[in-house]
């Protein structure tokens, strides 16, 4: 099938260029996450498989970013008069081992952030059954990517828009779409369920809707970026390149954003109680009690069960 819109070699540079512009923010809001995660913490109290997460992201990306410079490179300098057809032609070979590595990358990292989200809806949640359709999905996000990814590898000089090639990796963005919609969902649904069955403590209540607020934004941010790249593949446009690559950062951007809001909401949480603690009514200390044993259900090493936990440790009446 024949591609359309901007040249292939014009997208391939747009895309590299976009994609360079968010790496150095998503770089930044990295820097920004692993000071909120351990500066003033004890190396105990430090949320290991949170920080682990997001170095493994910021190296995943880094990886892509160096590897499509690498593809520019090659195809617009290297090969630009030695490969028939021209750096269109170069660019449009899914077979190219460039073309191959970066979308391994962009397949792991679909698959680790889309497993974070259905291990927070989980934590969350507290009930294996919740995340069972959930977890169906991931398995096909993780099928339908790798053979994606090994179908590239074993194409001869095609284009992502041929007729195989094309249907795995739709399947491969509808799969991660649903279940990044369904995740989020089920975890804005249950914040909000708390938030409401605490709506009584000011402080609480304060603190838990700015993070699902953040939670539904980072989710419709990525969904937007998955919905227009697979319009573009149905419509066989290469404006898939550049949604594609700007994806890859923008997955990070918007893990991180949700550890910073929580880091931020947590310190102003802390500053409420420091500075109303002696004020605080007899009646904001019963509920405070009667909600103490429905919180800390959801305490875990989480991000957001942290959370949860310091909401339960902060609002423990003293007598």
């Amino acid at each position: 099938m024949a591609s359309r819109g901007m040249p292939m070699d014009a997208a391939v540079a747009m895309s590299a260029l976009l994609e360079g512009i968010l790496y150095g923010f998503s770089a930044l809001m990295f820097i920004g996450t692993i000071c909120a995660l351990t500066c003033n913490h004890r190396m105990q109290d430090i949320n290991r498989p949170v920080t682990v997460v997001a170095i493994l992201l910021m190296i995943l990306s880094t990886a892509h970013m160096a590897v499509n410079i690498i593809r520019v490179e090659d195809g617009l300098v290297k090969y630009r008069d030695t490969y028939p057809g021209g750096p269109s032609a170069f660019f449009q070979d899914v077979s190219q081992d460039t073309y191959v590595i970066k979308h391994a990358f962009y397949v792991m990292q679909t698959i680790l952030v889309d497993g974070v989200v259905i291990y927070r809806c989980y934590i969350v949640w507290q009930s294996v059954w919740v995340i069972i359709v959930p977890c169906m999905l991931w398995c096909s996000v993780a099928v339908t990517g790798i053979y994606a990814v090994y179908s590239c590898s074993q194409a001869s000089s095609s284009n992502i828009f041929a007729e195989a090639l094309a249907l795995w990796s739709a399947a491969f963005l509808a799969s991660t779409i649903a279940t990044n919609l369904l995740s989020s969902a089920l975890l804005a649904y249950r914040i909000w369920m708390i938030e409401h069955a605490v709506s009584t403590v000011r402080a609480l209540k304060s603190t838990v809707m700015p993070i699902m607020r953040m939670l539904v934004d980072a989710a419709v941010l990525y969904t937007v970026v998955l919905f227009t790249a697979l319009i573009c593949f149905v419509c066989s446009n290469n404006g898939e390149t550049v949604v594609m690559d700007m994806a890859m950062p923008i997955m990070s951007i918007a893990f991180y954003m949700v550890l910073i809001c929580i880091a931020i909401n947590r310190n102003s949480r802390s500053y409420y109680f420091s500075t109303s603690h002696g004020t605080t009514s007899e009646a904001e200390h019963g509920n405070s009690q009667h909600h103490m044993k429905f919180l800390q259900v959801y305490a875990s090493q989480s991000t957001l069960g942290s959370t949860f936990h310091l909401f339960s440790r902060s609002m423990r009446p003293t007598f």
